[in-house]
């Protein structure tokens, strides 16, 4: 491991600001300028650390936080830990790093999906959806797959984006992975209409259920 402190962290990563990227990040709610490749390899370069990445995480800096998941170890974090991290990010990318890097990849992701999912804080519930879209997919035993569909058809509409977003992907999820919700799902989806108009470039596979449903499940045949 690196024997690098934060603060020659944090002026390596300020060393790899380029400010029209960081015009571009911050339009996505990201206040950082540096390349993520270069950013990995800086990881990399460090090593695997929980230790070091607490005290990235405790700098509050963006770039710096990124970095810090990118060297912690999930299995050494505790569900506290986590939870604090998802609440007090103010990055985009750091909350969805914190979700698929440490939350998704942790012994303790059952744990805090059920400690979200009725959470009064929309990003603790957008990180609920997205490990409940890892069950739906992977292990669905034990989920109440229509019992989540009646509240995704109750609250999708309204809810704050990024939990709308990670709410869609359920939906999908619901649609893709189990044939006998399949038609629920795509009703939902074509009756909410949410991320109906998002725009797809070509080859991508639009957000909006019924045709990302329809895509994955033609991919199946």
């Amino acid at each position: 491991m690196s024997s690098m402190t934060a603060p020659e962290a944090l002026a390596e990563l300020a060393a790899l600001e380029d400010p029209k990227a960081r015009t571009v990040n911050e339009r996505h709610g990201d206040a950082h300028g540096v390349n993520l490749s270069k950013m990995r390899a800086l990881a990399k370069r460090i090593g695997m650390s929980t230790e070091f990445a607490r005290e990235l995480w405790a700098t509050g800096d963006v770039a710096g936080q990124l970095l810090g998941l990118l060297i912690a170890k999930p299995r050494e974090l505790s569900a506290d830990e986590i939870d604090q991290m998802v609440r007090t990010t103010r990055s985009a990318k750091a909350h969805d790093w914190t979700v698929n890097y440490i939350a998704k990849k942790s012994p303790l992701a059952e744990e805090l999906r059920l400690r979200w999912f009725h959470d009064a804080d929309a990003d603790a519930r957008a990180a609920a959806w997205s490990l409940t879209s890892a069950r739906v997919a992977k292990d669905p035993s034990g989920l109440d797959l229509d019992g989540l569909l009646d509240r995704i058809e109750r609250e999708l509409r309204d809810a704050p984006s990024r939990e709308q977003w990670a709410m869609n992907e359920t939906l999908a999820y619901i649609g893709i992975h189990h044939p006998a919700l399949r038609e629920r799902a795509l009703e939902i989806g074509e009756r909410l209409q949410v991320l109906a108009d998002y725009p797809t470039p070509p080859n991508c596979t639009s957000p909006f259920a019924p045709l990302w449903i329809a895509e994955m499940v033609s991919r199946q045949g």
